[in-house]
Formats: structure tokens, C-alpha cells, sequence
């Protein structure tokens, strides 16, 4: 199957590496055109050029610190100016951050709710106009697709201020799917769940470890034997940003080599 969100324009924050990479490589790959967003806009052109070696015209690089309102303006208009609109937000940009509640300082536990959490209600509330405009315009679908983590479901002691932030973004999404449908405006908002996923989120346990140790010690926590690779959050991201997913809404998809079910 190919040309599954054909048409569609998308924005994904935090694409210029890990899970924003993946997931606009493939969303370009299955027809829509991408905006990557990223404080890191170095990262974000150069995947963005890859892309557009491929398809011409395919994607675009935008420098968004996501946590600032007046930047989610900037870089849903700079989308608007290239594309047309938008039908699909992937929320992807955040941190990891792990302590106990005691150890947590305010000043960190404040930082990760800001990057992991208000960048999502902000990319919700600035988007949505834009969608439903877009949508009624194209009549293609809209998908809000928010990456949470396993971590927003199941709790660890250390890991006081993500778990939180994560477990809000997964609520908050239900929130936005409730009023989207309310309102009618055909856009869809669902949360997806990773576990360990071999991205540079990791690279402070390979630099304890080394990496076949850091890999094998994650691993040995999820009953499938092995953590995920990239591409398995993209095709998840995929699949609810296309209208294969039309009848999905207010769900969280747990991508967790069944760690969830434990």
C-alpha cells in the first residue's frame, strides 16, 4: 500500500532526529507534504533536504522552540505559506528527565512539564483552527497525533516529572478528541505510547554502558525481548494521521513490545 496520507500536509515538531525524523521521513514517503520543526534547524534542513531529494518540494524546515506561543504562530503560518494549511500536527518534541519526587527539583520538574506538555496544549490550541479551515477546504481528514510514552501510563519511581507529563498529554489528547468531535471539525486526536526506542533519548545510558549493554539491560524489560526501532512509532504515527484511523479517536496506541500488559 502506498499514498496512504496522500495529500495531506503535516507538521511535526522535534524532526530533526529520533521519532520526528521517522515519522516525517514517513509521512513524505506515503504522500504528504511535512514541515519539520526544531530548535535544532540545522537537523531539521538537513532531513528536510533529504526528503526533497526524493520528492521535490516535499518538505520544509522551520526553527520552532515549542514552548513559546508566539513561535507556534511563526511555524504553523511559515506551513500555511509553503502548503496551504495543515491536516496533521504530530506533537513530538520533548525531554527525558529521571529522579524521584525528592530529588526532582521545582526548576526541572517545570522545564519537562514545559517541553513535554504545555508544547502540546499550545500546538493543540494554535493548530486546530488551521486544521478545520484546511479540512472543510480539501475534505481530507484531520489527525492530532500526540507522542506520549509507556511512561504515561506506567509508573516509575524515578521518573517523578515525565511520568506526570506524559500521563497528562495522554488525557489532554482525550480532551481535544472530545471537543474536535463536538465541534464537528473532523479532526481526530489520539496519543501513541513508545517503550525504549533505540533513539538518542537513550544516549545517556549507551554512555554509561556502551550501547550493546544499554540495548540488552532495556531489553531484558519487555516481554518481546528487544527494544524498537524508529519506524515502528512512524508507522503508528502513520496509520492515525491517515483516514485508515477515520473511526479512532480519543485512543492511546501502546507501541511497548507488550511491557503494558505485564
Amino acid at each position: 500500500m502506498t499514498g496512504r496520507v496522500e495529500g495531506k500536509i503535516a507538521l511535526i515538531t522535534g524532526g530533526a532526529q529520533g521519532l520526528g525524523e521517522a515519522a516525517a521521513r514517513m509521512l513524505a514517503k506515503e504522500g504528504a507534504r511535512v514541515a519539520i520543526t526544531d530548535v535544532n534547524i540545522e537537523g531539521a534542513r538537513k532531513v528536510a533536504e533529504q526528503i526533497n531529494a526524493t520528492r521535490k518540494g516535499a518538505a520544509i524546515a522551520i526553527k520552532h522552540d515549542v514552548t513559546q506561543p508566539e513561535q507556534w504562530v511563526h511555524a504553523l503560518a511559515e506551513t500555511h505559506k509553503a502548503f496551504g494549511g495543515l491536516h496533521v500536527l504530530v506533537n513530538n518534541a520533548g525531554i527525558s528527565a529521571g529522579s524521584d519526587v525528592e530529588a526532582t527539583s521545582f526548576e526541572d520538574w517545570k522545564r519537562v512539564h514545559e517541553i513535554d506538555l504545555d508544547s502540546v496544549f499550545l500546538g493543540c490550541k494554535y493548530a486546530i483552527p488551521m486544521m478545520a479551515e484546511t479540512v472543510k477546504a480539501t475534505g481530507l481528514g484531520g489527525s492530532i497525533v500526540n507522542i506520549s510514552s509507556i511512561s504515561g501510563i506506567i509508573a516509575g519511581h524515578n521518573m517523578a516529572a515525565y511520568n506526570s507529563a506524559k500521563a497528562a498529554v495522554r488525557h489532554l489528547s482525550k480532551s481535544v478528541a472530545l471537543h474536535c468531535a463536538r465541534k464537528g471539525y473532523r479532526i481526530r486526536s489520539n496519543s501513541v505510547h513508545p517503550v525504549f526506542i533505540a533513539t538518542p533519548i537513550l544516549d545517556p545510558l549507551v554512555q554509561r554502558f556502551g550501547k550493546e549493554e544499554a540495548y540488552a539491560k532495556l531489553a531484558r524489560q519487555v516481554p518481546l525481548g528487544t527494544i524498537g526501532e524508529p519506524d515502528d512509532i512512524a508507522y503508528a504515527v502513520l496509520y492515525l494521521a491517515s483516514d485508515e484511523s477515520k473511526f479512532v479517536t480519543g485512543a492511546e496506541l501502546k507501541v511497548d513490545g507488550g511491557i503494558s500488559a505485564m
